[in-house]
């Protein structure tokens, strides 16, 4: 991995070398600009307006417009000199409980590994921090831009996040359009925890894809290869009318799917209902004597089973004979 970030953690007296390394990757498709015309990339020129030049890079400096129009101008060596003492060193400030952190304020992940002969001092604070349970509140200067900062325990290995300031955070009550004095329906909110409580699993990061990004990467394989791309049109998308009909619908949906296999615990009972039932047969053959015979008689030219060949109409055929003699 590329080194991002050389210097040390200090807390208190005890200095700890560090190398930093992100831990995250972008991994979004970048494309170009193109010339429709003739296939070309288009390209980005540093251009001032004003003189109608191309302008190189040691010409360009950096400004700050405090009105429209005027800006206030900073060289390099200027801004390098105003972080040159904190970019070296990650401070720790406090330590807290990872829980009291909202994860709005979360930026960027890295990794921190121990530099130079900092081993030693590099799994003392690992295991301080790990035994406590305490994550480092730190700050820490960045090509040129100051963060606040949480350095925290994953598996064997520092991570330090990238944590804005409390004044970057916009205030809730900028939200537009917000609810406000809603009643919630009873029956809707106790089906509404069902399903989530139906939905909720472990987290399991490595489930979670990016559709869009598997999706794009497809497209461009098919292109290269000359192939014709047909997309299937979007489905319209309908409001919700009825929001209990869609609560019970989408429960239904989430049910785990009912057992096909009885297992062995149901072989007992429909082992006694076969003997039962078998029972009931017998005593039925010696209740009806005649009616056995009559069964007896048709076998011959009937495939019916034995439980419904025994049919009610020859029985009175066979018991008023007599009385016609």
């Amino acid at each position: 991995m590329h080194t991002v970030w050389k210097g040390a953690i200090s807390f208190g007296l005890v200095h700890v070398p560090v190398k930093m390394f992100s831990a995250t990757e972008n991994k979004d498709i970048s494309m170009k600009y193109i010339h429709k015309v003739c296939g070309s990339p288009i390209s980005y020129v540093r251009r001032c307006p004003a003189c109608d030049v191309d302008v190189n890079w040691e010409d360009i400096s950096r400004g700050y417009e405090y009105e429209k129009g005027k800006y206030v101008l900073f060289e390099k060596e200027e801004l390098e000199q105003l972080s040159a003492n904190a970019e070296k060193t990650i401070k720790i400030i406090d330590f807290v409980d990872l829980k009291e952190i909202d994860p709005i304020y979360f930026q960027k992940t890295y990794y921190l590994a121990p530099d130079q002969a900092g081993g030693n001092a590099y799994q003392l604070l690992l295991e301080a921090m790990r035994d406590t349970g305490k994550i480092g509140i730190a700050k820490i200067a960045i090509r040129s831009k100051s963060s606040l900062a949480a350095i925290r325990v994953m598996e064997g290995c520092l991570a330090i996040e990238t944590i804005f300031y409390p004044d970057e955070i916009r205030p809730i009550s900028q939200v537009p359009n917000l609810p406000e004095n809603v009643q919630v329906n009873d029956k809707e909110l106790t089906m509404a925890k069902m399903l989530i409580e139906q939905l909720s699993t472990p987290f399991e990061p490595e489930k979670y894809t990016d559709d869009y990004r598997e999706g794009l990467l497809q497209m461009i394989e098919q292109k290269v290869a000359g192939e014709e791309i047909s997309l299937a049109p979007a489905k319209p998308e309908t409001n919700v009318i009825d929001l209990m009909a869609a609560l019970q619908a989408s429960i239904e949906a989430v049910k785990p799917p009912v057992a096909t296999d009885p297992g062995p615990a149901a072989a007992a009972p429909a082992k006694r209902t076969r003997k039962t039932a078998a029972k009931k047969a017998k005593a039925e053959d010696e209740a009806a004597p005649v009616a056995g015979k009559t069964k007896k008689a048709g076998a011959d030219h009937e495939t019916a089973t034995p439980t419904v060949a025994v049919k009610p109409k020859p029985k009175r055929r066979t018991a008023t004979k007599p009385e016609a003699k």
